[in-house]
């Protein structure tokens, strides 16, 4: 079932991502009140009326494109952790950001994006990376490519000698180990900042404009969709013990991405010190 849906035509599932955006996420934009805006685990951690709207309209249409699907969306967790164990079922399984960089959206940048994978025993099959207020929606589909807006993208690899500039958790988010392990990119040849949109910076190593990321944690619905894509495009991805990222978790932490293959061991090894 799922082949034969992967093969087919996948421009229904563009559509639904767009058509969630522009009824709940876009409105919304720049026009949120103050109880419209909810702190989750603390006051970098927010929901809004559109984020929690935005995942129900993808949950529903998205559901119904894929009969027998499921949906792991990151509002429905924080409801209810169990639907998280879906991941390891045997269903497909559609992961969901719905406001990726809530922030931004909070504060009226158009640095955000909607998130959508679809996965199937612990692999991510097909990826959506859609920016509205940029007009950018990047697709890829596994063996298939990458492409942003219908043009194919590489990620290419870093100049010889240049400077490789990284986005990496905040540290004020990270445990003490965590931490430690990022500083090993302070040295000279390495530019790290901390991260937006996980989602956006994903797409910027696709792209070939970020050279990689390094991140502390492994929600599946802030990962998922841009691994794939970096993957398709030519990068490639590890965690400190040197394995491919696992979208169900329990991965060894932080974890890269990058351009190619090489600065992603680069990466690894500045972070193992």
């Amino acid at each position: 079932m799922i082949d034969d849906f992967l093969n087919g035509d996948l421009s229904d599932v563009e559509e639904a991502v767009r058509k969630a955006a522009a009824t709940e996420i876009t409105p919304r934009f720049r026009q949120l009140a103050a109880h419209e805006i909810v702190e989750k685990s603390g006051p970098h951690d927010l929901v809004t009326i559109a984020d929690r709207l935005a995942e129900e309209h993808l949950t529903k249409s998205l559901t119904a494109l894929l009969p027998g699907s499921v949906v792991v969306g990151e509002e429905a967790v924080h409801a209810d952790p169990s639907v998280y164990e879906a991941l390891h079922g045997d269903a497909p399984v559609w992961i969901v950001d719905p406001v990726d960089g809530t922030r931004q959206f909070v504060r009226g940048e158009a640095g955000f994006c909607t998130l959508v994978a679809l996965a199937q025993h612990g692999e991510v099959l097909a990826s959506w990376t859609y920016a509205p207020v940029l007009e950018e929606m990047a697709i890829a589909v596994r063996g298939g490519g990458a492409r942003l807006n219908d043009a194919p993208i590489r990620s290419g690899s870093p100049a010889p000698e240049a400077v490789l500039e990284v986005a990496m958790s905040h540290p004020d988010y990270t445990t003490p180990d965590q931490k430690r392990a990022l500083l090993g990119l302070d040295v000279p040849g390495v530019r790290g900042r901390p991260c937006g949109s996980a989602g956006l910076e994903y797409l910027a190593v696709a792209r070939g404009e970020l050279d990689a990321v390094a991140f502390s944690w492994e929600n599946a619905w802030d990962h998922a969709a841009g691994l794939l894509l970096v993957t398709e495009a030519g990068g490639a991805h590890m965690t400190v013990a040197g394995e491919r990222f696992r979208i169900g978790g329990g991965n060894a932490l932080p974890f890269t991405a990058a351009r190619d293959a090489e600065t992603a061991r680069r990466v690894r090894s500045l972070l193992l010190g």
